[in-house]
């Protein structure tokens, strides 16, 4: 529940990478695309950074209404008892931690989550389900850009109501969920039939998007929606 005239609190998972500014180089920060916070903020949110810090992520869930699971690098295959690929990158093994350990204390508070690319692998993941690690005709064309990808959604989902049953979505991942997790529910495909998004059908508001919602320009609906269930 909110604060009483308050608007939402929304964690946003970030990035732990070396950042360039200014006269700095190669400094290590936590960071992450604008286009998240602009989509939260659009949506009624007032956004606010989660650091990858495994020892303090469940802490400051406690403190939000809403938590976002934003894009990012490969999980680490151990997480779901596979071997690495060659086209897996590498292990980010403190973000894994932390956003497992926000995600769960998320869900056992029954908070809203929506969890984008990376993220919704992240959710499968996390209750026991298991990813395709390279699906080379999902990969951008272009490095560093989106394509857009044709998305079919089931007619009564969450996802259905905010976007429609067929959207144009972004899309920038080479990996993907095969197995889906316990107790969600697969709601999107792709024309290949890889699955592109999933809900918990049993939770007020649990919804994974494999594509990049937040970078198209029709899609605020899906955050107004996020943002509206806290």
């Amino acid at each position: 529940m909110t604060r009483s005239g308050s608007r939402p609190l929304v964690a946003l998972t970030s990035y732990h990478e070396p950042a360039v500014w200014g006269v700095w180089n190669d400094v290590p920060a936590a960071l992450l695309p604008w286009t998240y916070v602009e989509r939260v903020t659009e949506a009624g949110g007032v956004p606010i950074l989660l650091p990858p810090v495994p020892t303090t992520a469940a802490e400051a869930v406690q403190r939000v209404d809403a938590l976002l699971l934003t894009g990012g690098p490969d999980i680490d295959p151990g997480r779901y008892d596979a071997l690495r690929e060659p086209a897996t990158q590498p292990a980010r093994l403190d973000r894994d931690a932390a956003e497992l350990a926000a995600l769960a204390a998320a869900e056992r508070r029954g908070i809203p989550v929506l969890a984008i690319c990376r993220g919704a692998q992240l959710l499968s993941v996390s209750r026991g389900g298991t990813l395709h690690q390279h699906l080379p005709a999902h990969a951008p064309r272009t490095p560093g850009q989106y394509d857009t990808t044709l998305v079919r959604v089931a007619a009564g989902s969450r996802m259905a109501a905010a976007l429609g049953e067929s959207v144009e979505l972004r899309c920038a991942h080479h990996q993907g969920i095969d197995q889906v997790g316990t107790g969600l529910k697969a709601v999107a495909w792709a024309d290949d039939g890889t699955i592109e998004g999933t809900e918990d059908p049993s939770a007020p508001f649990v919804v994974g998007v494999q594509s990049h919602p937040e970078e198209g320009p029709d899609t605020g609906a899906l955050f107004a929606a996020f943002v509206a269930a806290c």
